[in-house]
């Protein structure tokens, strides 16, 4: 529904209800978009809306949000984005809540700028098991995409870029001591797939001193799914 410009970049956003604000980071790999929410176990932006101010988003290079792409970039360049969309819109205090890559978006914003998270939701976290190949594929595929319409972007640029992303291990953007020190309180929703790995989603569990885990949380109808993500961000919504 807008679009935030910021220099050569544009990214797409939408915001949806009213209340203290929460800020989606789509799963969707490279491609984290709006769009995969409605395909998505659940719809936060049509469960959260009644309760919450909702602000989805399309990452660079996804959906309808476009930026330059260099060898320099990597999460920082994400967190950048996330973090000047929030001084944009004049949010000084959010939720946060990421699903597949969204889950290092998240630890991004929190390490960048902690005190500006009131809570995290990390829905099925993607990071490191031995899938390094599968994540390389994928950014490949996305980067395929974009290559014609980029001549100036090199190879070796587009290599660096995947690597800056994906040549690390746990969770890629920070590292397991930071999750250690993280005081935000975490709802961790627990993956369960070679993208998503459970080993991944209860290591942050078990490193972050205020995290909880759920294990049971697909069938949102049966596992109360909704319930328990609007009754965690209520709790640690600010008064």
């Amino acid at each position: 529904m807008a679009v935030f410009k910021r220099g050569e970049i544009s990214l797409y956003y939408e915001v949806h209800g009213e209340g203290f604000p929460i800020l989606l980071f789509a799963p969707g790999g490279m491609r984290s978009a709006i769009a995969f929410w409605r395909g998505s176990e659940w719809d936060p932006i049509k469960a959260l809306s009644p309760h919450f101010q909702v602000i989805a988003m399309d990452q660079r290079n996804a959906g309808q949000s476009r930026a330059p792409v260099t060898a320099a970039d990597g999460w920082h360049t994400y967190t950048d984005d996330h973090i000047a969309l929030l001084d944009y819109l004049d949010i000084e205090k959010t939720h946060l809540l990421g699903g597949c890559i969204g889950g290092p978006y998240c630890f991004g914003v929190m390490a960048r700028d902690p005190g500006r998270v009131a809570g995290a939701v990390l829905q099925q976290s993607i990071g490191s098991e031995d899938n390094q190949e599968l994540f390389f594929a994928m950014f490949d595929q996305w980067a395929d995409g974009l290559k014609g319409a980029m001549p100036s972007v090199s190879d070796a640029d587009w290599c660096e870029f995947r690597s800056n992303m994906f040549g690390g291990d746990f969770l890629y953007n920070v590292e397991r001591d930071f999750v250690v020190r993280c005081e935000t309180p975490l709802l961790v929703l627990m993956g369960s797939d070679p993208y998503h790995p459970e080993a991944v989603s209860r290591e942050i569990a078990s490193l972050a001193p205020r995290a909880t885990l759920v294990e049971q949380w697909k069938d949102p109808v049966r596992d109360g799914t909704v319930d328990t993500v609007v009754g965690f961000l209520q709790q640690h919504t600010p008064a």
